[in-house]
């Protein structure tokens, strides 16, 4: 197996681009491509799974321990032949500008990746070996296995980067990319449109496969160093306990990978639905998982679909449990606002308006602790989560809040989230692996509520 951490040397340079064009062209060539993304971000992580033809899955060393990351990747790595791991902005940025907690560069050596570092060339010529040589140069434990100039203006832009480059450093160039629209994605406010909305995947797919076949030295990645055959294993499952229902949609796709995984670990069959296109919930549910998306941008038609939101309010009157994040909990509100003014309808499971900004509401990491028991958790569990929103929720009745949250980037301490019953919502994308228990939990909760169910039938 070959592994390798694509990062580069800031936010915005290509780290994407190359990592989704390195997962079509491996893959394309017959091998078994894993991908991973660090960082607590969905929609590279989408885009990666369609490309690999792999769940990918999520590396943070800020949100998880050392040896969460190391199971994660192991979990993935099983079976593969080529793992490609993207990183998140620049190689060395975190979560302070004091130490490298929550970069790519301690996932690259946590995990004995070699880098292929990505650079932006488009306004450069030799002051880009000046930062070539400080990035080999910063940390010494770190190991580059080449390095990809992005943006390239032609062939002479690319012999004066390259004469540059080899008088200066030992790392070797892999390729130049020029500008391509065929491998572009389009953006919007939480970042890339998701993989869901690509018209035409397999064409993309070609188009990124041919990109880095003509443009990148795939077979000297090939001919490079395996990786540690201990970082790669499965997973047992135990027996199916409850069958859990996810949504899955254009406008619920933001999943830790691994939550799913660690909750079919605990004993869930999970069974997937679509509020926007189907007419009800699943027969046969014992809880629902309402992931976070993009509820606004589907508003009208998630209002108009009647069927399935009485399907929704009749399994809440159950007492069965839902877990909703920050877009499921946008759903199970009384109303949402968009931008334009337009007000919509929604579930009306919790007293809540849902009212979209123009700006990031309260983002980043955040610490959370369980401010009183519910099905996911006992009172005084801790958590580490992520938020990162483009709303406000606005309480329109009694409710208790869940959690108490100090918020890593702000220090902003307060309490958050909403518990009705054993319906639980928040802004936060909870990862279930800093805290095994909660996947456990939500696992045994909803079977001791099948059974008395049950009992009373």
């Amino acid at each position: 197996m070959k592994a390798f951490l694509i990062a580069g040397t800031a936010s915005g340079v290509g780290k994407t681009t190359v990592s989704l064009a390195l997962c079509a062209a491996f893959r394309g060539r017959g091998l078994r491509v894993q991908a991973y993304k660090c960082g607590p971000d969905f929609l590279d992580t989408g885009h990666l799974s369609a490309i690999s033809g792999r769940a990918a899955k999520n590396l943070d060393t800020w949100m998880l321990d050392q040896q969460s990351n190391r199971e994660i990747f192991a979990r993935g790595a099983a079976e593969a032949d080529i793992v490609i791991v993207e990183g998140m902005m620049g190689l060395f940025d975190g979560v302070s500008g004091g130490g490298e907690k929550g970069s790519a560069a301690e996932i690259a050596k946590l995990l004995s990746l070699p880098v292929i570092l990505v650079l932006d060339a488009s306004k450069s010529a030799r002051s880009l070996a000046a930062v070539v040589h400080g990035f080999e140069s910063f940390d010494p434990q770190l190991r580059f296995a080449g390095l990809v100039l992005n943006k390239v203006a032609g062939e002479s832009h690319f012999r004066l980067l390259r004469d540059a480059i080899r008088s200066t450093s030992r790392t070797p160039l892999l390729g130049w990319l020029p500008r391509e629209e065929a491998v572009a994605i389009p953006e919007r406010h939480l970042g890339l449109r998701t993989a869901d909305e690509e018209s035409s995947p397999g064409e993309k797919t070609r188009s990124f496969a041919g990109f880095a076949e003509k443009h990148l030295d795939l077979d000297r990645l090939l001919q490079g160093e395996d990786a540690d055959p201990e970082l790669a294993h499965a997973v047992t499952r135990r027996e199916v306990r409850i069958t859990l229902g996810i949504a899955r949609d254009p406008a619920f796709c933001f999943y830790y990978q691994d939550n799913l995984d660690l909750l079919e670990a605990a004993g869930a069959k999970i069974v997937a639905f679509s509020p926007l296109n189907d007419s009800a919930l699943p027969p046969g549910l014992d809880a629902v998982y309402l992931g976070g998306g993009y509820p606004e941008l589907y508003a009208e038609q998630l209002s108009s679909n009647r069927g399935f939101l009485s399907s929704l309010r009749s399994f809440a009157k159950s007492g069965r449990p839902i877990y909703a994040e920050c877009g499921g909990m946008m759903y199970l509100a009384e109303e949402l606002r968009t931008r334009e003014g337009h007000a919509f309808p929604m579930a009306s499971v919790l007293p809540l308006r849902i009212e979209m900004t123009d700006r990031l509401v309260r983002f980043g990491y955040v610490e959370v602790e369980f401010a009183q028991d519910c099905f996911l958790a006992k009172k005084g569990t801790e958590a580490r989560t992520h938020s990162f929103h483009y709303s406000r929720a606005i309480p329109t009745g009694e409710l208790a809040a869940p959690f108490r949250a100090h918020y890593s980037l702000s220090g902003l301490n307060d309490s958050e989230g909403c518990l009705l019953g054993n319906v639980l919502g928040s802004y936060f994308h909870l990862h279930f692996a800093g805290n095994r228990s909660i996947a456990a939990a939500f696992v045994q909760t909803a079977e001791a509520i099948k059974h008395s169910l049950t009992e009373l039938v």
